[in-house]
């Protein structure tokens, strides 16, 4: 029998530090997606800009939820990797039906890879942190 069963060290914890993250980071990208609107509909900024404002709310929001949300010692490479792919699918759901439709191209897996790698260095930051 695994002894970390119903500690905190278990795997049951650490995938609810991943929802809650997901929760969050979702949250996050919401907001900063109608902020963004509304300043590239107020300052007239081209639709080139999208992809790039995108890339900095995805990426933000993984981070800051990480920070929020993964307080469990070890594994935050792990953890934070597999917490970039799920929010990449989530944030792919939730934004085609909020656009109208489901496009699967090569910006997807774009999507899910640099997710993955901010998921990455954000969970090791996160236990670099808590390790201080």
């Amino acid at each position: 029998m695994d002894k970390n069963i119903g500690t905190q060290g278990s795997p049951k914890y650490y995938a609810m530090e991943v929802i809650k993250a997901l929760i969050i980071a979702l949250i996050i990208s919401l907001l900063l997606v109608l902020l963004s609107a509304f300043l590239i509909k107020t300052f007239n900024w081209g639709n080139e800009c999208i992809p790039i404002i995108n890339q900095v709310i995805r990426t933000l929001s993984i981070l800051i939820a990480s920070l929020l949300s993964l307080k469990l010692s070890g594994h935050g490479w792990v953890r934070g990797t597999i917490f970039g792919m799920v929010y990449a699918i989530f944030a792919f759901i939730i934004f085609s039906l909020l656009g109208g439709g489901f496009t699967f191209d090569i910006t997807l897996l774009n999507n899910v890879v640099i997710s993955m790698a901010a998921g990455l260095v954000s969970g090791i930051i996160s236990m670099l942190i808590r390790r201080n």
